[in-house]
């Protein structure tokens, strides 16, 4: 007698019920999920080299993760904070502002998703500076709400028939070495911005993810962010660092900020912040973060205690349990594995990313660097027959990234690494 298969079951309940706005880039339904891995409804087992689009830094269901969870469950699971207050709350709050604050005085307001944290962080450095202009880049993602989508510097498929988008946004190029635009090339285009577009008296923040995520993984890197850190403060502009995904170890330290050596006025956090519960926030110097009179911040579930009780799990993971360290562990042998593809393959034309954020750029040849998005498609299907699941990222959507749980052993790295060098020679054969 013939199984049938519990995905087919699945997938065909789920075009009857889920719209087809709603992309899933892998065909399969995940049943059951610990550390690295998970395993599909028909009990395939993956190594997840996604982690929910870099949400798992801590791996998936950590039972430090899952005992603070349940602990909370059997305190107080909803109160809403605007209505009366909590202790988890506040704690995670004092521990960010100290974690990027320092000794200086920082305040947070915690949200439920990354684009909330983006809208929250505009509205606070409008109220503060009393300016409307935001200016974001070329290739930036930062959410898919009216606000974020502006802000995002890809056109599709964020953007599509969805506007008129929001007023006084403007957008400017991001360094790209690699084709040739220089961190200078993107200094001279943002003074030409204050040149034809809008003076930086009338404007109230800078946003830029210090690494793109969605964008392909280019790294602005410390040169552009010391610059651009010295206009923001000469014109008085808010500097926004998005570390929705650079966040919490991704990079190797415990934000892309502290890397590159400079010190952002707001800061956006959400993904790994709480080990896969949905939680995000604003953490800025507190005058700035004071502007908004009160009743002006919040959200019905912004801030919920079983995600915040999960958060102050996570920091205490990196504080207790040298997850930087393994972090730098993973990303070294990731790099010297892509590095090592790389000369194999020429249909590589680069590797993008810092720490364990890490990417390969797909092109047609090297010379011309014509993005490939079809190959790129074919590695990641491919990865997927072999075990491995990977997704594509990049204003052409030609590069696969990698966001591995840090907690990822080595020999499960180099597990991940042999499915990808087997699903390129894969993809290679398909021409």
């Amino acid at each position: 007698m013939v199984v049938e298969s519990k995905h087919k079951e699945l997938a065909e309940a789920r075009n009857r019920h889920v719209p087809r706005g709603v992309v899933t880039a892998h065909p399969i339904f995940v049943e059951r999920a610990e550390g690295s891995h998970v395993w599909d409804a028909d009990g395939r087992r993956y190594l997840d080299f996604v982690g929910g689009i870099g949400v798992l830094n801590v791996g998936h269901n950590h039972p430090r993760i899952v005992a603070a969870v349940k602990r909370q469950l059997d305190r107080v699971s909803h109160a809403a904070f605007q209505v009366a207050a909590y202790d988890v709350y506040v704690e995670l709050a004092a521990r960010l502002n100290l974690l990027v604050g320092g000794d200086e005085a920082y305040k947070t307001i915690f949200l439920t998703t990354g684009a909330e944290a983006v809208e929250n962080a505009i509205k606070i450095a409008r109220a503060y500076r009393n300016a409307p202009g935001v200016i974001a880049f070329r290739g930036g993602f930062h959410g898919r709400t009216l606000m974020g989508m502006t802000l995002t510097g890809m056109s599709a498929p964020y953007k599509q028939n969805f506007g008129p988008f929001a007023g006084d946004v403007y957008h400017t190029p991001y360094p790209d070495p690699y084709r040739g635009f220089s961190s200078e090339d993107a200094l001279q285009a943002l003074e030409d911005l204050f040149a034809t577009q809008i003076v930086p008296e009338r404007v109230a923040a800078i946003i830029i993810e210090l690494v793109q995520g969605d964008g392909g993984f280019l790294a602005a890197g410390p040169e552009f962010l010391h610059k651009l850190r010295e206009l923001a403060t000469r014109h008085g502009i808010v500097l926004i660092a998005d570390e929705i995904q650079t966040g919490f170890g991704r990079t190797g330290e415990l934000f892309a900020f502290q890397q590159a050596g400079i010190k952002p006025d707001l800061v956006t956090v959400a993904k790994s912040l709480a080990g896969g519960l949905p939680l995000s926030g604003v953490v800025g110097r507190a005058e700035i973060m004071d502007a908004p009179e009160p009743g002006g911040l919040g959200g019905t579930y912004a801030g919920n205690p079983l995600a915040c009780a999960a958060a102050l799990a996570v920091l205490d993971l990196f504080q207790n349990e040298g997850l930087l360290e393994q972090a730098n562990q993973l990303a070294a042998v990731l790099r010297d594995g892509l590095e090592a593809l790389a000369e194999r393959f020429a249909e590589i034309g680069t590797i993008r990313g810092v720490g364990a954020m890490l990417a390969l750029e797909f092109v047609k040849d090297r010379d011309s660097k014509q993005p490939d998005a079809g190959f790129a498609q074919r590695v990641i299907d491919a990865c997927r027959d072999g075990g491995l699941l990977v997704i594509k990222c990049g204003v052409h959507r030609n590069i696969v990234r990698l966001l591995a749980p840090l907690t990822t052993s080595k020999n499960e790295a180099h597990e991940a690494l042999a499915i990808l060098a087997k699903a390129i020679e894969k993809a290679r054969a398909a021409y």
